[in-house]
């Protein structure tokens, strides 16, 4: 079997636990639901502020900063299923086995994918219901959701990576929390980077996270500046693809020590 075969598989077998418990997305939706409903009355004034410029309303802004917040933190927990997979000694089985160890991962982060995926269009109904304009139409949307799932993919697989190095919950949670809120607010999500204090702006651009935002944003724009989309798409790519690597070597380091 090849690794991609050996993917698919690995994908298989998380996607049959999302079929079996569809409630799961119902679940994990709550939290975006709220962040759109909340923030978009709360702060549905900043639209009015002299230097705010990007979209026709704050709810407009908000939705993709809440579809790749919502990214951020389903993908952030994905090292919890590799921790209850030592707990039941199923990793070992796997790693003993001839699989290759990137479809471990790649497995994962293809579900993460799927149920990401599921999210969006969620929360993008919801939003256009709420009176949202994605004046970009289907393909700037599906954009924004292109960059939503790279950024799961490097979140998932740190995650992953994590857990296979501390193999405690606590430690993984609390990982997964110093990392999902910094990058959050770091960044253009819910808020102009013209309007930000400058140290904040130039953290915003070494921030991959920023860079998915601006990006989403930009293609649902009603005529967007593909120079702006294409190299943000780029730069989100590698580092998914050095993430997925670090995850992968982390077998070795486990294995290793086990």
């Amino acid at each position: 079997m090849t690794a991609i075969t050996q993917s698919l598989y690995m994908t298989q077998r998380h996607a049959r636990a999302l079929y079996r418990q569809p409630w799961f997305v119902l679940v994990t939706i709550v939290q975006p639901v709220i962040w759109l409903l909340l923030f978009g009355a709360l702060f549905k004034g900043v639209a009015e502020i002299p230097g705010f410029s990007g979209a026709a309303s704050y709810l407009d802004y908000l939705v993709p900063g809440v579809v790749l917040m919502t990214a951020l933190f389903s993908s952030s927990w994905s090292g919890m299923g590799i921790i209850e997979d030592l707990d039941r000694s199923i990793m070992d089985r796997f790693l003993v086995a001839p699989i290759h160890r990137s479809s471990l991962i790649m497995g994962r982060t293809a579900y993460e994918a799927i149920s990401l995926t599921i999210q969006s269009l969620i929360i993008g109904g919801l939003a256009w219901l709420l009176g949202a304009h994605f004046a970009g139409g289907p393909l700037g949307f599906a954009v924004l959701v292109g960059c939503a799932i790279l950024l799961a993919f490097t979140t998932a697989s740190l995650s992953d990576a994590a857990a296979l190095t501390l193999r405690q919950r606590e430690s993984v949670i609390g990982l997964s929390t110093l990392m999902v809120l910094p990058l959050t607010f770091l960044s253009a999500a819910f808020m102009p980077l013209a309007l930000v204090p400058d140290w904040i702006a130039v953290a915003a651009r070494f921030n991959p996270v920023n860079w998915a935002v601006e990006a989403g944003r930009e293609a649902l724009a009603a005529s967007p500046d593909w120079s702006l989309v294409l190299p943000r798409l780029g730069g989100l790519l590698v580092v998914a693809v050095v993430a997925v690597a670090i995850a992968t070597r982390t077998f070795h380091t486990y294995q290793r020590s086990a």
